[in-house]
């Protein structure tokens, strides 16, 4: 069905949530597609000039609510094949998309899996972008089988990332 290693051994249990009194991180589905895309429509200049240096891309400039669709229906897959891992991070009461996190395979060289994470724009002043990245960071150290993640944009900025060495070319993921 595909030729690309999973990103987590056979027997590792994928974590189906984090909870945090904040928020709650769950996979990303089809099924979050009208709060997912009022989140990253309702914050498309910061995330052009944030998490798309990672890409270098012009995401999410341009995005209609069917490309969401398709990108949501792509991330859930990949999740169900253990590809990467696209987490929804929504309210407590699931009431609203407050941004996303995605763990990610790299060839970077001494980097075995690459996480980044986004919040919508009208939450940057609340501190929560601070209490994901520091929650995600303990999850990932303390549940998550990997020797050495990376969190660019975090610890090693876009810039440095995008010159590390890599084994070979990075997979593309969408």
């Amino acid at each position: 069905m595909h030729d690309r290693p999973r990103l987590v051994p056979d027997d590792f249990y994928v974590p189906a949530t984090l909870e945090h009194p904040g928020f709650r991180l769950r996979m990303l589905t089809v099924n979050d597609l009208v709060r997912d895309y009022d989140a990253v429509m309702s914050s498309v200049d910061h995330l052009r000039s944030t998490y798309s240096q990672e890409s270098g891309s012009d995401w999410p400039a341009g995005l209609t609510l069917e490309d969401d669709l398709v990108d949501l229906g792509w991330h859930q897959r990949e999740f169900t094949l253990r590809l990467s891992f696209a987490y929804t991070m929504m309210t407590p009461d699931e009431s609203r998309c407050l941004g996303c996190v995605y763990i990610m395979p790299t060839l970077k060289r001494d980097h075995d899996a690459k996480v980044t994470m986004w919040v919508r724009a009208d939450e940057l002043d609340s501190g929560l972008d601070d209490a994901l990245y520091t929650a995600v960071r303990h999850w990932i150290t303390t549940t998550w089988p990997f020797r050495s993640p990376a969190f660019p944009g975090r610890d090693v900025p876009f810039a440095d990332w995008h010159r590390l060495p890599a084994d070979s070319p990075e997979p593309a993921i969408g």
